[in-house]
């Protein structure tokens, strides 16, 4: 079952944390997941981004491709908030 009202806070948190992130921060957080990705890869095998993952228009989203961006969003929102309340963190000490 598609919940694009949670897509859409989701999108909206990782848009204002991105919009507030510095370019330290942003570089960061694409490092964690890159070393995460690759964790995945290692343990279970590659992912491929050949377009197979999420079709090119979202009206051809199934409930999974919904389910994908929502958790993937959810991620983003979770790691570059934690590396931004670290690097607040840090500036406090």
């Amino acid at each position: 079952m598609r919940d694009l009202a949670r897509l859409r806070q989701f999108a909206t948190l990782v848009d204002e944390l991105i919009f507030h992130a510095s370019k330290e921060e942003l570089a960061e957080c694409a490092r964690l997941l890159a070393v995460t990705i690759t964790h995945y890869e290692m343990k279970y095998g590659e992912l491929t981004m050949d377009g197979g993952l999420l079709p090119q228009s979202t009206k051809d989203f199934t409930d999974t491709h919904y389910v994908i961006v929502t958790k993937g969003m959810e991620t983003l929102a979770g790691v570059l908030g934690n590396v931004i309340r670290g690097a607040e963190e840090r500036a406090r000490h």
